[in-house]
């Protein structure tokens, strides 16, 4: 477990969630709790948006709602391996209504452009999946100066999130989920280095601390847009190629515990169609389709309402920077 003694240190309470998450039973003795009919549903005439799409968690959450007879919106980086999924899904579901389109997410601009082109040509979107992510090894900034990683994980996210609202708010029983990381349980909200800019840059710990803001971020959205249902779940560890190529070594001790790409995205599933799961409060943190907290016991990675209105509003001004006029 080189990548959680990494993260957490030694103390107590932190190895203790090292201990609780033995992946692969974790899930198998969590899914003997689930209730099978919550996912017994039809998702005809609903519409669902889930970057990242064409691998790990992001295919197995889109392979799932094409089967349930959804509308799938797959936002992927790469054109090829994107047709190549889409192909996948509809062999395997019969479903037609599976589309793909093309967006880095660390662009940031064009974050800005897909999400008004897109709500200029579709008249609804019932669901977002915010399942992008990037690991990265080393500091590096896209072309308009922004840290890779930050832009990815937390600026993107927000944008697309936040220029969506007003077309999720049209549609029927409206739900953002997104993609945390139980990483995210040993970090304290930092907004005072965005951009990772001061002191070594540690990848690892740069996206624990994105998976800690996207946290703070759904909640306080839940918050001002309360006619959308937010959520945020940690898929567990699961053996995906962001984590081969992010974690290589962590993925190389773990591989034969972690969870399938499938029981990863169980919960992203659940959270996007189940009933029961939009009856919960807004803006939560879920864990094997159950709430859990986002502190672990005594932990000092507490922070005020005012650091976490911040972080929105630093987010808020920052997106304006690279709004089209």
């Amino acid at each position: 477990m080189v990548f959680f003694k990494h993260l957490c240190g030694r103390t107590g309470s932190e190895f203790q969630f090292h201990n609780n998450f033995r992946e692969l039973n974790a899930f198998l003795s969590a899914s003997k709790q689930f209730v099978e009919k919550d996912l017994e549903v039809s998702m005809a005439g609903r519409a669902f948006m889930i970057t990242g799409a064409n691998s790990g968690i992001g295919k197995a959450t889109a392979m799932a709602i094409a089967k349930r007879g959804g509308t799938v919106h797959m936002v992927c980086r790469n054109k090829d391996k994107a047709e190549e999924a889409r192909a996948d899904i509809v062999k395997e579901t019969g479903n037609k209504e599976v589309h793909v389109h093309i967006l880095d997410l660390s662009e940031t601009k064009k974050v800005w452009e897909f999400a008004e082109a897109f709500k200029r040509k579709y008249k609804a979107l019932n669901v977002l999946i915010n399942n992008a992510g990037s690991i990265m090894s080393q500091r590096d900034v896209n072309a308009e100066g922004l840290e890779k990683s930050f832009a990815t994980n937390v600026l993107g996210v927000y944008i697309l999130t936040k220029s969506l609202i007003p077309l999720l708010e049209k549609s029927a029983d409206p739900r953002v989920i997104t993609v945390s990381s139980g990483g995210m349980l040993v970090q304290k909200l930092r907004i005072g280095n965005l951009q990772s800019e001061r002191g070594r840059y540690d990848g690892a710990m740069v996206y624990a601390q994105h998976k800690r803001q996207q946290v703070v971020m759904t909640e306080q959205l839940a918050k001002t847009h309360t006619s959308i249902h937010f959520s945020v779940m940690h898929p567990g560890w699961v053996d995906t190629p962001a984590v081969a190529n992010g974690m290589p070594d962590f993925h190389r001790s773990m591989k034969d515990s972690l969870r399938t790409p499938e029981q990863g995205a169980d919960t992203a599933v659940w959270l996007a169609v189940a009933e029961a799961a939009a009856k919960n409060p807004s803006g939560r943190f879920y864990h094997d389709r159950k709430m859990v907290p986002t502190h672990l016991p005594l932990a000092w990675t507490h922070s005020s309402a005012l650091e976490e209105q911040k972080l929105l509003s630093l987010l808020e001004d920052l997106a304006k920077t690279f709004q089209p006029h």
